[in-house]
């Protein structure tokens, strides 16, 4: 009995690690690369504010006001990243979303700004209509638009409550993902978090609040949360962390649905957070497009072991996703600082480890369980016999070492683009010294797409 029990035991534990353990890795190849280089800036609108035709003026550790233009040396913990903020006008970086559109340009969006609610106040939020030249490297701007809210549909003051135009800042919204749609835009946001929909002209029109199982989902940077005044009193119940909202924001093969995927994990009363099978799970939520109300459906998004975040998010068919899944680390491994506890500008103190787009299966039969994970590509480990890199390839390998990369998308039935967030000044991923540039590329994985 004794005997049958501990091979029972063994047995388990074995099924155990098999369950985490049989992640299927798919090959890339990279096909094409396209940069646009970091220091890139646009005009804030004519008639935008003063106050918004230069950015960066509350990146100092205090956040307090620095008008001199580029006096702010940008660092990335202890290295120097070569750009120095306040920037005269805004920048084009923070690429946090992408969606393939039929003629093959892309809609993307810049995120809040300079990484934090605190800092973005004059940072403009922006979407972005792109073309990207594969044959010659070069991302072109086909047009931009600014947000707004003319209409007072932001259930909270914004920053720019009283002015002529009321432009939208990362101060007010962080807006992270985006799906375009005939009438105008779907996006996801973290600081509510809300998903929220533009028109065509970039004009607030919805700001809907997350519900999951019928709570209210609240992130610490919610605009509608107070804090008592009284250090003793009951402070406010936060189910998400700070910057745990909509990373991820897919659509339906059809349109009908849209589905939020959560950065962070929803906390439960007891300050654990959700898991399944034992791993730390996100929440993926259904929204019915047509009457912008949560279906009350949902799914759990297992991250792996190393992985901490999510990065962006997308159908590839009616059933199955791609995800990027990704750990905070930044910087080649081969460039790892010898004591990470003490980072010097010549190492990479905490190395890119897991950046992976895994391809998922989210259907009828597994709602409110966990997606079924079938398997990844290490965006750390792509092909590049041909040598088709501008900058990132080493002995026909292409690496993807940023902190952040948070735009992914099907381009054909063969083909994904993949992009990074380079939160401009502030990541040097690519090279010790150097502020990220943004940068594209075209993989071939065709046995990734169709895997079952």
């Amino acid at each position: 009995m004794i005997r049958t029990l501990l091979a029972s035991a063994a047995l388990c534990a074995v099924l155990a690690v098999q369950a985490h353990a049989d992640e299927k890795v798919f090959s890339a190849k990279l096909v094409s690369q396209a940069v646009l280089p970091a220091n890139t800036m646009i005009a804030a609108p004519a008639d935008a504010p003063a106050a918004l035709k230069t950015s960066g003026k509350f990146t100092t550790a205090d956040r307090k006001r620095t008008e001199k233009l580029a006096s702010i040396p940008g660092k990335d913990g202890a290295r120097l990243t070569g750009l120095s903020l306040p920037f005269d006008g805004q920048p084009l970086q923070g690429f946090s979303g992408i969606k393939t559109m039929a003629d093959g340009t892309f809609w993307t969006l810049s995120d809040n700004g300079f990484g934090s609610k605190n800092n973005s106040s004059d940072a403009m939020l922006m979407l972005h209509h792109i073309k990207i030249d594969w044959a010659s490297g070069k991302v072109d701007r086909l047009g931009t638009l600014f947000l707004s809210d003319p209409d007072k549909k932001a259930p909270f003051p914004i920053v720019m409550e009283g002015a002529d135009k009321r432009y939208l800042t990362g101060a007010d919204f962080d807006v992270e993902s985006i799906q375009p749609v005939a009438d105008g835009f779907w996006v996801g946001e973290e600081f509510g978090p809300y998903v929220l929909k533009f028109d065509i002209e970039g004009r607030l029109t919805d700001v809907i609040a997350t519900v999951v199982d019928g709570k209210p989902v609240t992130s610490p940077d919610n605009a509608l949360v107070s804090l008592p005044a009284n250090p003793a009193a009951k402070m406010p119940v936060f189910n998400l962390k700070r910057s745990g909202g909509f990373e991820g924001l897919a659509m339906s093969k059809d349109g009908a649905k849209l589905y939020g995927l959560l950065e962070g994990p929803l906390f439960l009363e007891d300050g654990s957070v959700e898991k399944t099978d034992g791993q730390t799970a996100l929440r993926i939520i259904e929204l019915d497009a047509a009457s912008k109300t949560w279906t009350g459906r949902s799914w759990l998004y297992p991250l792996s072991e190393g992985g901490v975040a999510i990065g962006d998010f997308n159908m590839v068919d009616a059933t199955t996703a791609l995800v990027i899944e990704r750990d905070n680390g930044a910087g080649s491994p081969s460039k790892a600082c010898a004591d990470p506890k003490k980072p010097e500008p010549t190492c990479f103190e905490a190395p890119a480890k897991h950046k992976r787009i895994y391809k998922i299966e989210m259907s009828d039969e597994n709602v409110g369980k966990a997606a079924r994970k079938i398997g990844y590509i290490d965006l750390m480990n792509i092909a590049d016999p041909d040598k088709k890199a501008m900058q990132g390839s080493e002995n026909g390998v292409y690496t993807m070492p940023f902190v952040t990369i948070e735009n992914v998308d099907v381009v054909d039935a063969t083909h994904i683009i993949v992009g990074n967030d380079n939160n401009l000044p502030f990541s040097a991923g690519r090279a010790l010294d150097k502020a990220d540039d943004n940068e594209f590329v075209l993989l071939d994985v065709g046995t990734f797409l169709t895997a079952k």
